[in-house]
């Protein structure tokens, strides 16, 4: 079990090396720190904080992913991120429900070199979508004509590969994305090929050194459907113009 500090807090925040929305939780749970809170930082990759959560989960009957905060005295939580205004009011006291969930995925965006009937296409599909999900806040919408200005890729870049991929295969993937990355210069905070892969490699890492003897024999698979689930979450993320 982790220890407790001279407080005794019982405020948790959980988090996994490589979860996106970890890293922009991270500095605000800093900063609140620094104010004088006491939220326990709990890395997932210790086993000890694995098995802490999973008794959360389950005394209070509450699943969540990364990030997730709870208080452990009463079962108070924030599940995924939320802004640090939302964080505050947790950490006095207040139980977090979760954000309203869209009604269906929104089509993709056109690419660039798109013609100008897939836009209207699109257009006409996302203008639908928009109509079934007023319900959503106004800051996780767009409009078609803001999501058609903001700069969109030619086309699709290069699957990422899978946790069992060879070395071979990453360095075909890096040449792929390395020619899809100069074909799309013009989109902002494309990531160097070195560093994508070196992120691709920590998190299966990672993976690899949660497992026991046992859990390896099936790891392809588990890790497997972990990517496609990722995946799928970026896309609906960009799609909401969540950044």
């Amino acid at each position: 079990m982790v220890k407790k500090t001279k407080k005794e807090s019982t405020l948790y925040y959980f988090y996994s090396v490589g979860c996106g929305f970890c890293k922009k939780m991270d500095p605000i749970i800093d900063e609140l720190n620094k104010k004088g809170h006491n939220i326990l930082k709990l890395d997932l990759a210790d086993k000890d904080n694995q098995g802490l959560k999973n008794e959360l989960s389950k005394e209070y009957k509450k699943q969540c992913g990364t990030p997730w905060l709870i208080d452990a005295s009463n079962g108070n939580q924030v599940c995924g991120f939320r802004e640090k205004d939302i964080i505050e009011k947790w950490v006095n006291g207040e139980d977090i429900p979760a954000p309203p969930r869209p009604n269906g995925v929104p089509p993709r965006p056109p690419f660039m070199n798109a013609t100008d009937e897939e836009v209207k296409t699109w257009k006409d599909g996302y203008n639908k979508w928009l109509g079934n999900n007023e319900h959503l806040p106004d800051n996780r919408k767009k409009t078609a004509k803001e999501i058609l200005e903001m700069p969109r890729p030619n086309s699709e870049p290069p699957k990422l590969p899978n946790v069992d991929a060879t070395d071979d295969d990453l360095d075909k993937w890096g040449k792929e994305y390395a020619k899809w990355k100069d074909e799309n210069e013009h989109l902002p905070n494309l990531q160097p090929v070195d560093t994508v892969l070196n992120n691709f490699k920590n998190r299966k890492k990672q993976l690899q050194n949660q497992q026991t003897p046992q859990e390896k024999d099936v790891s392809t698979k588990l890790m497997k459907r972990v990517d496609i689930l990722e995946r799928k979450l970026d896309k609906l993320m960009k799609h909401l113009g969540v950044k």
